[in-house]
């Protein structure tokens, strides 16, 4: 049967293979586009497969939220290069990805991976792109955040994400909030949230920096109290200087508009991930040989 450029684009729409792909798998099949599509699906697992193993860190970091502005959802949508996560397949399954996390509030990332995107599941779409693409492309983790106050969402540029829940103030101070957090990085909301033993320590740290003063004992506990409190309004959202008026923290700035911060999370692209040294060479050679 002949294989019109019709009947090739229509399943490069289908598959996102390339187009020499395309052709080679509807001549195999005779022209029957299902069985070409299958022959093609199979191909991109197999191609997923052998790129699993290599290291995704770049990506996007993406939030959606809710119209009536009460939920929202962010994911990491990993890949090896920036030069990818720019692409437009890229973009739009990641965006897909977050709308499917905010409309069907999956219990877990395998939950995710099993749900149905435009007919297939998240893992095959993944697979598939996989093999559009040429690198490993990896959904690494989401939250879903959900309040019934004011939820502010900050995106710096696709990079880092964060949704806070503010409970009084307005949509603008949430959003200034959820920047801000972009920015400091806080620990916690506050001392109280602060992890006992992030606390200890740093205690443990400062008092042997101070008892290494050769000062009395009570100067010592003062040095200790007083670089403490240093320590905790650094790395605690309350405690932080307010990065918009440096001069105000952002507990104090909460207090004026009679609100207070229920929780945040900040996410950023890559965090966590151990990166491998780049070979150029090497690269270049893999994809010489298919890999």
């Amino acid at each position: 049967m002949a294989i019109s450029a019709a009947m090739v684009k229509e399943l490069r729409e289908r598959t996102g293979s390339g187009m020499m792909e395309c052709k080679k798998a509807l001549v195999e099949a005779d022209g029957d586009m299902d069985a070409a599509v299958e022959t093609l699906r199979k191909s991109g697992m197999a191609k997923a497969d052998k790129k699993a193993g290599r290291v995704a860190a770049e990506g996007l970091i993406v939030i959606e939220v809710a119209e009536d502005g009460k939920s929202a959802a962010q994911v990491e949508v990993n890949s090896e290069t920036d030069f990818v996560a720019k692409k437009e397949e890229f973009v739009d399954f990641s965006s897909k990805v977050a709308r499917l996390i905010l409309d069907k509030n999956p219990a877990d990332l395998d939950a995710l991976m099993a749900m149905d995107l435009d007919g297939q599941s998240v893992e095959d779409a993944r697979k598939a792109l996989v093999a559009a693409l040429g690198e490993n492309i990896g959904v690494r983790r989401f939250n879903r955040v959900t309040s019934d106050g004011q939820l502010g969402a900050y995106l710096h540029g696709n990079r880092i994400g964060v949704l806070v829940d503010l409970q009084g103030g307005d949509e603008v101070l949430a959003r200034d909030v959820a920047m801000h957090v972009a920015a400091s990085k806080p620990a916690s909301v506050s001392e109280a949230d602060l992890p006992a033993e992030v606390l200890e320590k740093e205690k443990a740290i400062i008092t042997a920096q101070a008892g290494e003063s050769g000062k009395p004992p009570e100067i010592v506990e003062k040095m200790v109290q007083g670089r403490l409190k240093k320590f905790l309004a650094e790395v605690t959202l309350l405690g932080q200087p307010f990065v918009k008026d440096p001069d105000v923290t952002v507990g104090k700035l909460l207090d004026q508009a009679n609100a207070s911060v229920a929780g945040f999370i900040r996410m950023e692209l890559g965090e966590g991930i151990e990166k491998k040294q780049e070979n150029f060479a090497e690269e270049v050679m893999a994809q010489v040989r298919g890999e």
